[in-house]
């Protein structure tokens, strides 16, 4: 009789909002994590305490996932502690401050490129070297934690957050092609007005009252309605979707 092993996933930028939800959500599933995050170690080891007084195989790993050795490095724990992993959720985001275009500065953009979209490249090179057939891996899924932004621009706040999301989008696209045949399935969540702290950082905490007028169901989102469908892409039932967007937006 043969043991099933749990599934296990590694999700970037876990400690909080969409990441935090995403990762109880997969816990009650039944997977091993690995939860990544930054700065902020405070609310990653309380989720991680949290999510293993339930029960559940829990690795925490501090690492900047936009520089190189840091993700190497980050997934040489996951194979360490888990012997390899079978899902990833590339859900690492920022948002600055308000500005226009304009106003904004190289050093601004380069950020903001490096923190959204680099990273999510350096992650799933990596997680396909581990998953693919073609290296004689076990197959597994992607999903990238994209935004509606990528769609709709973001004019006067966040045009850059959008660029970096619409890169990821083509991420999404082109390496779903890419490793179609190695048993590894790429998709994108694109979340609309969710109510998480991001928007603090972006400098207006209440920025979701203002917005969910023009969003077609009047409210914002929770992070919880998210994660169901981040966890159905990762899923054996939706085993024959790649290269999809699945928009989490309110019909926005």
């Amino acid at each position: 009789m043969t043991t099933r092993v749990s599934p296990t996933a590694l999700i970037t930028g876990a400690g909080r909002g969409i990441g935090a939800a995403t990762a109880r959500h997969l816990a009650g599933q039944g997977y091993r994590l690995c939860l990544n995050f930054r700065q902020r170690s405070e609310p990653a080891e309380a989720l991680c305490r949290e999510l293993t007084e339930l029960g559940s195989e829990v690795l925490l790993v501090q690492a900047d996932v936009s520089l190189e050795a840091d993700v190497e490095r980050l997934f040489r724990e996951v194979d360490d502690r888990f012997g390899g992993l079978t899902a990833l959720v590339n859900n690492v985001g920022i948002v600055q401050t308000q500005m226009r275009v304009e106003d904004m500065s190289a050093e601004r953009l380069n950020r903001m490129f490096t923190t959204n979209v680099t990273s999510a490249f350096l992650c799933c090179r990596e997680a396909v070297r581990r998953m693919s057939t073609r290296h004689g891996g076990p197959g597994g899924a992607i999903v990238n934690v994209s935004s509606a932004a990528a769609r709709l621009g973001s004019p006067n706040e966040y045009v850059d957050y959008a660029a970096s999301k619409a890169a990821m989008d083509a991420l999404t696209r082109g390496l779903a092609i890419e490793v179609a045949e190695e048993g590894i399935r790429v998709n994108t969540v694109r979340p609309g007005i969710i109510d998480t702290e991001i928007h603090a950082d972006g400098g207006e905490p209440d920025r979701i009252r203002r917005v969910e007028k023009g969003v077609p169901m009047k409210r914002g989102g929770r992070p919880e309605e998210v994660t169901a469908s981040i966890a159905w892409l990762l899923s054996d039932d939706a085993g024959y979707v790649s290269g999809a967007f699945l928009d989490v937006a309110g019909g926005r």
